[in-house]
């Protein structure tokens, strides 16, 4: 019997070196490399420079496969790697898009920032609940986030330049100075909003609603803002240089005007028919 548990002991210990990959190489180098010498003893006595020139050969054109073939597969295989990160990150987006839940939320802002990091901006958020979120300082450059839901949510300093945002909701959430220059944002919600220095340059803001909104220093320059409904919003020293659609009875709801700017136009139409909006 003691043979059998004189193997049995052999064999485990076979058994655990193979869990420790760092210790089998090494046994596995000093093995061959033994064999190797011990094999080679002639040719060091008989020719040994010669034989040493013979290595050297051999050393250059291992040097030139870690070289060449060595950092090649290390490249391809690292950008397979990023490139499956990236698509499980937008997997699970995908896969709590219509999950109204906290846990939802806060797994799809963590998978927005993860993209981020890979220098990935156009996401598709379309539908997303991203209710009471920190979106601080994300970038969404030409993303989709049509019909998202981001109610209470901060989003400070945003860059959503070119996004989609038809439909979404932005209900009471803090974007000062996020910039949605050229962002297609009709019927938007922006009910209670704090968008002070927000750059609205260029955006489709058809029917949105500013209702109660903070957009003092806000950048409207160029805008789409047919049907936009600014009910009690504060304009304070807001551009409306050049935009479309614009009218002093939408105008005549805001809380202030005060120097707010217009075309020459509109300016004057303002300044006559409710001129206590325009003063302080």
């Amino acid at each position: 019997m003691n043979w059998k548990n004189w193997l049995k002991d052999i064999g485990n210990k076979l058994y655990s070196v193979s869990e420790r990959p760092i210790l089998t190489s090494t046994i596995v180098l000093i093995v061959v490399g033994i064999i190797v010498i011990l094999a080679s003893l002639p040719y060091y006595r008989e020719n040994f420079h010669s034989f040493f020139g013979q290595v050297l050969a051999e050393a250059h054109g291992m040097i030139f496969d870690i070289a060449v073939i060595g950092i090649l597969i290390f490249w391809l295989n690292k950008t397979g790697e990023k490139r499956t990160r990236i698509r499980a990150y937008k997997d699970e987006i995908d896969d709590f898009r219509l999950w109204e839940s906290e846990e939802a939320a806060f797994r799809t802002v963590g998978n927005i920032k993860r993209l981020n990091r890979h220098k990935i901006y156009n996401i598709n958020l379309a539908h997303s609940y991203l209710v009471r979120s920190n979106l601080n300082h994300v970038k969404l450059i030409g993303a989709n986030l049509n019909y998202a839901n981001l109610f209470n949510s901060s989003l400070i300093n945003v860059n959503l330049h070119g996004a989609r945002l038809n439909q979404t909701n932005f209900e009471n959430c803090n974007m000062n100075q996020t910039t949605m220059i050229k962002a297609y944002a009709n019927g938007a919600i922006f009910r209670d909003a704090y968008l002070i220095k927000a750059d609205f340059e260029k955006a489709f803001l058809i029917k949105a609603d500013f209702t109660n909104a903070l957009l003092m220093e806000a950048n409207m320059q160029g805008a789409y803002l047919t049907g936009a409904d600014f009910t009690n919003a504060n304009l304070y020293k807001a551009d409306f240089r050049g935009a479309k659609g614009l009218t002093p009875e939408a105008l005549a709801q805001a809380k202030t005007l005060y120097k707010a700017r217009f075309d020459d136009e509109l300016q004057s139409l303002i300044s006559a028919g409710h001129p206590e909006l325009v003063g302080k």
